[in-house]
This record gives C-alpha cells, sequence and structure tokens, in this order.
C-alpha cells in the first residue's frame, strides 16, 4: 500500500487481528516449547519508558532484503508478507524456518514510521530464526540489509513479552515521527490447546548507516 491513508487502514487492521491473539506460529513442538524460548528478562516488567535514543534522518523507501542480529546469531533473508485470506498476517513458510517476513502493508525499514518483521519462534522442525529473540537487551544492533545498497542499523530500545489476548497494538505501531523498527515473534507460556500465549516484541530505532 503506497498511500498514507492506506498504512493507516492496514494498521487498524492489524490491531484489530493482534487483539485476538495472533498466532504467528500454529504448529510447534511441545519439547520445545517445555523447554521454552529466551524470556526477555524484563518480561513482568511495566510497559518501557519513551526511548531516550536519537535517531537519524528517515531514508526513502526501499525493499529490505535480509535482517541480522549478531548478538543472538540471526542472519535471516527477508520475504514480503501481508495479510492472508482469512484476514490473518501472513508468516514465513515453516517450510523455510530461516526466514523472516517483512509485513508490506507498513512503512521499508529506515523509513519514518514504524517498520514490523515477524519470524517463527519454531516449527515442528525445531528452533526457527527468532528463536532467541527474548534474548536481546537494549543496546544491540539490527541492521536491515536493503534493495538500495545501504544497510539500516537500527538500536535496540525495548524487549518485552506482551499477551495476545491483550496485545497493545496503538503502542506498539504507534508512530513516534522517527524510523522505528518492530520485531515479533511468539512467546510466553505454551498450551497444547492455544499455542504460546503471548508474543515478544523488540522495539529499535535507525541510528546508524553503512
Amino acid at each position: 500500500m503506497d498511500s498514507a491513508h492506506g498504512r493507516r487502514g492496514a494498521w487498524g487492521v492489524v490491531a484489530i487481528l493482534l487483539l485476538v491473539g495472533v498466532h504467528l506460529v500454529r504448529g510447534g513442538t511441545e519439547q520445545l516449547a517445555a523447554a521454552g524460548p529466551p524470556r526477555p528478562p524484563a518480561a513482568d516488567a511495566p510497559a518501557p519508558a519513551p526511548s531516550p535514543l536519537r535517531a537519524r534522518p528517515a531514508l526513502p523507501a526501499a525493499a529490505p532484503l535480509s535482517v541480522t542480529i549478531p548478538a543472538i546469531g540471526v542472519d535471516a533473508p527477508l520475504t514480503r508478507v501481508g495479510l492472508d485470506r482469512d484476514g490473518w498476517i501472513e508468516a514465513p513458510p515453516p517450510e523455510h524456518p530461516g526466514r523472516a517476513g517483512w509485513f508490506s502493508g507498513a512503512v521499508t525499514p529506515g523509513e519514518a514510521g514504524t517498520a514490523v518483521v515477524v519470524g517463527h519462534v519454531d516449527t515442528p522442525a525445531g528452533p526457527a530464526v527468532f528463536h532467541a529473540l527474548g534474548a536481546l537487551v537494549r543496546g544491540r544492533a539490527i541492521e536491515v540489509h536493503r534493495a538500495d545498497g545501504r544497510t539500516a542499523v537500527f538500536t535496540v530500545h525495548g524487549v518485552e513479552l506482551v499477551p495476545k489476548d491483550a496485545f497493545p497494538a496503538d503502542r506498539v505501531y504507534a508512530s513516534t515521527g522517527a524510523p522505528e523498527l518492530r520485531l515479533i515473534t511468539c512467546g510466553g507460556p505454551y498450551t497444547r490447546a492455544t499455542g504460546y500465549t503471548g508474543n515478544v516484541v523488540v522495539s529499535a530505532r535507525l541510528t546508524g548507516l553503512r
């Protein structure tokens, strides 16, 4: 969606979907869930305070090609995802657990606004691309490699675990006026009936360019 109006509309749909629980992982294994992916250290803390990080100027639109998170060993290609026929956010194909997905209904990473990248925490085959996402801490770098040859460098300013049935969509997706990035995967307690009951949300801000 190219227009600002279209983007606002898409975020409204996404917010509603997340409030009723978007399952980025519809399967997974009970053995993996029992061990559990890393949980954010501040998972039980109040919502993070506004970030003091100063953003660098926003970039023009350019499709993201891959995401690298050195601190947790992620180096993953990005695939474009949208909404499926049932109105759910598409996740990357489970047969490609090493891929992450950029939600194309929002801005590209580096533009002014909030870009979103999603990925599986696990699949029936084992840990997936964002299994260790909850181990990130403030100050770590996230690099998004773009089709224009630039690498947008984001700095993490928040890592939290939020319940799917009370997902704070307005806060997570709100535009701060700065180029922001959100990484999202499943997390928290797991039950056979509902799958993972929460989402790990990593918030980062554009602070560099290579």
